[in-house]
């Protein structure tokens, strides 16, 4: 049955991929595009295949911040609320701390607040890696988000709204990541800036981020972190697959930032359920029938698949095209 979806942050790169996935799949009646930016509209627009589609696509300009405008927009239609709209940046919410406050708490307590005034049904908060046992603002404002949309399950009343996470590492050639800045000195032959040799990270890609929430909505009960397993790589591999033999220079490890990446800590274990290909975060205050007693920390040093440098150089090859360089 094709549904009605809202997303908000709708012009960012992943709104743009799932928006292509639910016209090429034919899953949509109708498509709710929620952003700020005008001129990110306009562009979006542009692209062919939504522009051949604009008849079941709706442009809202608005704010997550704004609680009487995401009410209105919001209508007891919508099936389906998409949240990937927030503040992403490390450096930026490390500067503007009221404005990621502003945007990545109270922007998710305003969604939250309209989805169960209007009784939507599913609702899917894109989360990060960096909100498992935050070093930084930015990890620590989608945190709260996360704990916000998990006990909204619990305070909503009557409604029928259910409120679920996805959360995954960063997206291959995300803005700001590594990828697109190596493969820029490499354009620019430019020696390479190595944080540190150690680092590792998760890998997943814009298609598969995607589809993994696609995935999530149909399952989602209510309550749930969803984690996708995914493989990791270490930054040197990740170097020898752009260019060979490179040259570089350690430049040490940024404010807020993380020799590795985790996505379920210690803590987290407790309550967590594994799968084939993914694992679940239940809450600490739902009475599980199943026990998890094993102890663990899902992260991208101590994980058991690890990309080598010709994997990635194919990854990098064939994703080139979701790049934000």
């Amino acid at each position: 049955m094709k549904k009605i979806y809202f997303i908000t942050g709708g012009t960012g790169s992943f709104a743009k991929k799932l928006i292509k996935y639910l016209l090429k799949n034919r899953l949509s009646k109708k498509i709710i595009i929620y952003s700020r930016d005008e001129y990110k509209q306009l562009q979006l627009k542009e692209d062919n295949l939504i522009n051949k589609n604009l008849s079941q696509i709706r442009f809202l300009i608005g704010d997550v911040r704004d609680e009487h405008r995401l009410n209105f927009a919001i209508q007891e239609n919508i099936d389906t609320v998409i949240h990937t709209a927030a503040m992403k940046q490390v450096p930026a919410t490390e500067y503007n701390p009221f404005e990621a406050i502003k945007t990545n708490i109270l922007g998710a307590q305003n969604l939250i607040q309209s989805c169960i005034n209007k009784n939507i049904k599913k609702i899917i908060a894109l989360s990060t890696d960096k909100a498992a046992a935050p070093i930084n603002l930015y990890g620590a404002t989608k945190l709260t988000s996360d704990k916000l949309f998990i006990n909204a399950n619990f305070y909503k009343g009557k409604s029928r709204s259910k409120f679920s996470v996805v959360r995954y590492g960063n997206v291959m050639g995300s803005r700001g990541s590594v990828i697109p800045l190596f493969l820029s000195q490499k354009k620019e032959n430019k020696i390479f800036t190595v944080t540190d040799k150690e680092m590792t990270r998760f890998n997943i890609t814009l298609k598969e981020s995607v589809e993994f929430v696609v995935k999530c909505e149909k399952m989602m009960n209510g309550g749930e972190i969803f984690v996708p397993k995914i493989p990791s790589y270490k930054i040197l591999d990740l170097l020898n697959s752009i260019s060979h033999k490179p040259k570089y220079k350690l430049i040490g490890i940024r404010a807020g930032e993380k020799l590795h990446e985790e996505l379920i800590t210690d803590s987290d274990s407790l309550n967590t359920q594994e799968f084939k290909n993914y694992f679940i975060i239940h809450s600490s205050y739902k009475k599980n029938k199943l026990k998890y007693k094993k102890i663990f920390s899902y992260n991208s040093k101590d994980n058991k698949n690890f990309l080598t440098p010709k994997e990635l150089m194919i990854l990098i090859k064939k994703n080139k095209d979701d790049f934000e360089i």
